[in-house]
C-alpha cells in the first residue's frame, strides 16, 4: 500500500490523474489486511488491492464532484453497489479519479481539477471520461481502477494508455445510487493492466442489486476469473472481425496494428471470418438517447449554474431540450431495430473483433481530433469513438486489450465484442490474445 500510495504523489503533479488521495483512510484498511493475514482462514478475493474509483461513481464520505464546480462540495452519503463490493472483498480505495465534467467527453479535463495527461506522452491526452483511471493504471499507480462507460469512456482510456478495459453487458454491474446520468447508456466496469485482473474485480462487482433497478442476474455461466485463467487456444470458435465496421474512417498506424492483430487470432486455432452487421451509422441514435438522458440530468442546473460549466458543457446540456418525449420513445424503438442486427449476427459468430479506437491519443486542450483517415470530425461531441458506440446502444460485453503501438509509440488497443451476457468470452478471447502477445507488458518511461 505505501508503494502505491507514494506512485501516486511521486507521479500526481507530473499526471494529475487524481482528484483527492485518501492516504489515512487507505493505510488504516492495509493495516486491517495485514491483521486478516495474520489471524488466516480463508481470505477475500482482493485483501489488500489499492483500487481508485472515478470521481463520477459515489464513495461514502470522499467527495464526488463529478468533474464539476457546481458540485464540489458534494459528499455522498453513500457508497455506489460496485465500491460496497469492492470493500467487502477487502480492496483498499486509495482515491478517486478525474474525469471531464458530467462525464460528457472523451478526453478528461474540467474547471475543478484541470487535465489529466497520458503518461505515454504527456502531451497526449488519456481519454475520457475515464481518463484519470487509465492514466493511473498506465503508471503503475493502482492495478486496478473503477470506471463508468456511456459511449466509450472505459474503453477510449483503455485503448490510449495502453491497458486493458472492460465494458460489462448493461445491467450486470450495479451503478447506483449515484448521479443521475446516462440512465440507458452507462455501466460501471474495470480497468486494469491485465485480462486476468479485469476479470477478477468483474467477478466481484457483478450481480443484481435493489439499489439499481436496471441490475439484471446473469444466466449461469462459467466464471471470469476461470475463464481467463484456463490456458487454452481458440479453437471452435467462429471469430468475425472488421477494421472499420464497414463504415468508420480508421487512421492508417492503427489499420496497421489491428491487421497484425489479426494475424495472431489466427495463429490461436480460432475460424476467421471478415464481417460485421450491416446497420446504419450509429451516431444520431445514440446522440439522441444520450441528449435526453443528459438534459434529464443536468439541465435543471442551466438557470442557476451555467456560467460555472466547463467551455462547451452546456451547449451540450441544452441539445437535449428540444427532443420531445415522443422522439425519445421512437429513438428507443429504433434502438431496439439496432440491437436485433447486432443480436441476429451474433447467431452466427461468438465474436467481433475491431479495433477498439479509430485513431491514438491526440494532444491535451484538445476537444475533438479535426479529421480521421483524412475525413473531417463533426465537432459538436464525441464524433470521432464511433466505434465505440454499439457496445452501448445494444448493451453487449467489450473488452480492450492492448494491440501494440501506432505512430510516435502511442498505445492502439484491440476491442472484442459478444452478444449480451457473453462478458466471459470476450475476456477469454482478449486473455487469449494477451498471452500470445507481450504488449500488456509493456510500460510507459514514467
Amino acid at each position: 500500500m505505501t508503494r502505491s500510495l507514494a506512485r501516486i504523489h511521486d507521479l500526481q503533479p507530473i499526471l494529475n490523474a487524481f482528484t483527492v488521495v485518501l492516504d489515512d483512510s487507505a493505510m488504516a484498511s492495509a493495516r486491517d489486511a495485514d491483521e486478516a493475514v495474520r489471524r488466516g482462514g480463508q481470505l477475500p478475493a482482493l485483501l489488500g488491492v489499492p483500487v481508485s474509483v472515478k470521481d463520477h461513481i459515489w464513495v461514502a464520505d470522499a467527495p464526488a464532484t463529478n468533474g464539476s464546480l457546481i458540485l464540489r462540495d458534494f459528499v455522498p452519503p453513500e457508497d455506489a453497489v460496485p465500491v460496497a463490493r469492492l470493500r467487502t472483498a477487502g480492496a483498499v480505495i486509495v482515491g478517486k479519479t478525474n474525469n471531464p465534467e458530467f462525464c460528457y467527453r472523451g478526453f478528461t479535463d474540467n474547471l475543478l481539477f484541470g487535465l489529466t495527461r497520458n503518461p505515454w506522452d504527456l502531451q497526449r491526452t488519456p481519454g475520457g471520461s475515464s481518463g484519470g483511471a487509465g492514466s493511473s493504471i498506465a503508471a503503475g499507480m493502482t492495478p486496478i481502477a473503477l470506471g463508468t462507460d456511456g459511449g466509450g469512456s472505459i474503453r477510449i482510456p483503455a485503448s490510449f494508455c495502453g491497458v486493458v478495459g472492460h465494458k460489462p453487458t448493461f445491467g450486470l454491474v450495479p451503478k447506483e445510487p449515484g448521479f443521475k446520468g446516462w440512465k440507458t447508456l452507462s455501466v460501471d466496469g474495470p480497468l486494469a493492466r491485465s485480462v486476468r485482473d479485469a476479470a477478477l474485480m468483474l467477478s466481484v462487482i457483478a450481480g443484481p442489486a435493489a439499489a439499481d433497478d436496471m441490475s439484471y442476474p446473469a444466466p449461469p455461466t462459467q466464471s471470469y476469473r476461470d475463464a481467463v485463467a484456463r490456458p487454452r487456444d481458440l479453437g471452435g470458435l467462429r471469430v468475425a472481425w472488421s477494421a472499420d465496421l464497414a463504415m468508420l474512417p480508421v487512421d492508417p498506424d492503427v489499420r496497421t496494428v489491428f491487421a497484425e492483430a489479426v494475424q495472431v487470432l489466427a495463429g490461436l486455432g480460432c475460424e476467421l471470418v471478415e464481417a460485421a452487421p450491416k446497420t446504419a451509422h450509429p451516431t444520431r441514435l445514440w446522440n439522441t438517447i444520450a441528449l435526453v438522458e443528459g438534459y434529464s440530468s443536468e439541465g435543471p442546473l442551466l438557470t442557476s449554474a451555467r456560467e460555472q460549466m466547463s467551455p462547451g458543457t452546456a451547449e451540450i446540456i441544452e441539445s437535449g431540450q428540444g427532443i420531445t418525449g415522443s422522439q425519445y420513445v421512437d429513438a428507443l424503438h429504433e434502438r431496439a431495430r439496432y440491437t436485433r442486427v447486432w443480436a441476429e449476427f451474433f447467431e452466427h459468430f461468438d465474436v467481433l473483433v475491431t479495433p477498439a479506437m479509430q485513431l491514438t491519443a491526440f494532444p491535451v486542450k484538445v476537444q475533438t481530433p479535426e479529421r480521421i483517415e483524412g475525413q473531417p470530425v463533426d465537432p459538436f461531441f464525441d464524433d470521432w469513438c464511433t466505434i465505440c458506440l454499439p457496445a452501448n446502444l445494444t448493451g453487449m460485453p467489450a473488452t480492450v486489450v492492448p494491440a501494440g503501438f501506432g505512430a510516435g509509440g502511442r498505445p492502439v488497443g484491440m476491442q472484442v465484442m459478444g452478444p449480451r451476457w457473453a462478458d466471459a468470452l470476450t475476456l477469454q478471447v482478449a486473455g487469449a490474445f494477451e498471452r500470445a502477445t507481450s504488449w500488456s507488458a509493456d510500460r510507459p518511461a514514467l
